[in-house]
């Protein structure tokens, strides 16, 4: 006999979703309303395949977060542009040809996705972050154009955190 469904699980609940448009990103030494857009986290988990007479059987490998991209606009002040370029230094400098310390160049950054009022529904934060790529071509120069310059950056961290 086929089963019944419960109302609950037929009609149509109201929710609040969450949008694209509300976020902040927290960066120690890059103001907040320059960063134009951003991606949260996201995980690969590696696999183990152990072998067994006629079938092959798959644990749970290392896990590896994937980078972040952010897109930085470029204002004349305060630049963006100088702002990357003084934390890219904390790793190199391109003068001397030194590298920093780790215990420099990283950085634990927040993202936080906003509610439609402008409270915190969800706060990811992202720990040991550092620019592995540095794009300050991102939009590029172009007489013909009228967009702002962008800058395009790419994070590379040790692991993210979901608050909540």
């Amino acid at each position: 006999m086929a089963e019944l469904l419960e109302s609950n699980e037929i009609f149509f609940t109201a929710f609040e979703p969450k949008v694209q448009n509300r976020f902040i990103v927290n960066i120690d030494g890059v103001p907040a309303y320059l960063i134009k857009a951003a991606a949260r986290p996201s995980i690969t988990n590696g696999t183990i395949t152990l072998d067994h007479i006629n079938l092959k059987r798959k644990l749970k490998g290392k896990s590896e977060w994937q980078d972040v991209s952010i897109t930085l606009y470029d204002p004349i002040v305060p630049s963006a542009a100088q702002a990357m370029m003084e934390w890219v230094r904390l790793a190199h400098e391109s003068v001397t040809g030194r590298n920093g310390y780790a215990d420099f160049y990283k950085k634990d950054i927040t993202i936080n996705v906003l509610g439609p009022v402008g409270d915190k529904v969800e706060e990811w934060q992202l720990k040991g972050a550092f620019p592995s790529t540095v794009d300050f071509n991102g939009s590029g120069l172009d007489w013909a154009s009228n967009e702002a310059l962008l800058i395009n950056v790419t994070l590379t961290y040790d692991y993210a955190i979901l608050q909540y």
